[in-house]
């Protein structure tokens, strides 16, 4: 990398057990068995207190994974194409994987990644492990965002959503897509049992987290932590718009 041009700084903000803004400046690459050719950040994990484990991945040409990624019995994992062209693999059946596209596969199953481009392949991944309910289940899902129509939000005409997995049962998690207008705002300040991890796909927003304003803007990653206060404006010139995943369908644990 070469000496800085300026004195170090960062627009970081890690509180463990909290909240993380995590900025695409000061990533830092990490080895992951499994998977060669690709330069990769965890950005949530459980050491900063999130439940599940978060990345970051940017594939370089033939980028790709060597065995299966999250293929252990109780994991279940996510994986979303920010942008980039490759395949995907799940349950020995390959996919085409462009920008937008999406693949959720089940406890046990894993998910098989390769770059078949000659540019940067742009990653989510994501695992956590699954939470059984008797008499359901979770199934493969294969998706494309620009094929989902968005709807209003809570009433508000200039914030939108999009819901990438079903809702039934036999899922204990979602990925959605909020997009807010410039202006648009959430209805109140949330405060809620389930965490977040969010990846910002586009705009510029301000961020309430633990009663602390934040500026916000494409390509940063925030994890909130259970029961943080959290609320966002969209600002700017165009809609402020990340993915974010959240548990569902599940009872707190005692």
């Amino acid at each position: 990398m070469g000496y800085p041009n300026d004195i170090l700084e960062t627009r970081a903000v890690i509180k463990p057990g909290l909240y993380a803004v995590i900025p695409p400046k000061g990533l830092v690459n990490n080895v992951i068995p499994g998977i060669e050719g690709c330069k990769i950040s965890i950005v949530a994990s459980p050491e900063m207190g999130a439940s599940f484990v978060q990345y970051i991945v940017q594939a370089q040409p033939r980028g790709k994974t060597i065995k299966k990624f999250g293929a252990e019995e109780e994991v279940e994992t996510f994986i979303y194409c920010i942008d980039g062209c490759g395949e995907v693999i799940v349950d020995e059946e390959e996919k085409r994987f462009s920008e937008g596209n999406y693949l959720y596969s089940p406890p046990g199953k894993g998910v098989e990644f390769k770059n078949t481009s000659e540019e940067v392949l742009n990653l989510l991944l994501y695992k956590q492990l699954y939470t059984p309910l008797a008499g359901v289940e979770p199934r493969i899902v294969y998706g494309d965002v620009n094929k989902i129509e968005y709807r209003i939000y809570d009433e508000m005409e200039n914030v939108y959503i999009k819901d990438l997995l079903p809702t039934d049962l036999g899922f204990d998690m979602n990925m959605h897509i909020l997009s807010f207008a410039p202006g648009g705002c959430h209805p109140f300040v949330e405060t809620h049992v389930q965490e977040h991890g969010a990846y910002v796909l586009e705009g510029e927003g301000v961020y309430l987290l633990d009663n602390e304003w934040m500026p916000i803007k494409k390509e940063d990653y925030i994890w909130f932590g259970p029961y943080v206060s959290q609320g966002a404006y969209g600002v700017g010139r165009e809609n402020f718009t990340y993915i974010y995943s959240k548990g569902c369908n599940r009872d707190a644990k005692l």
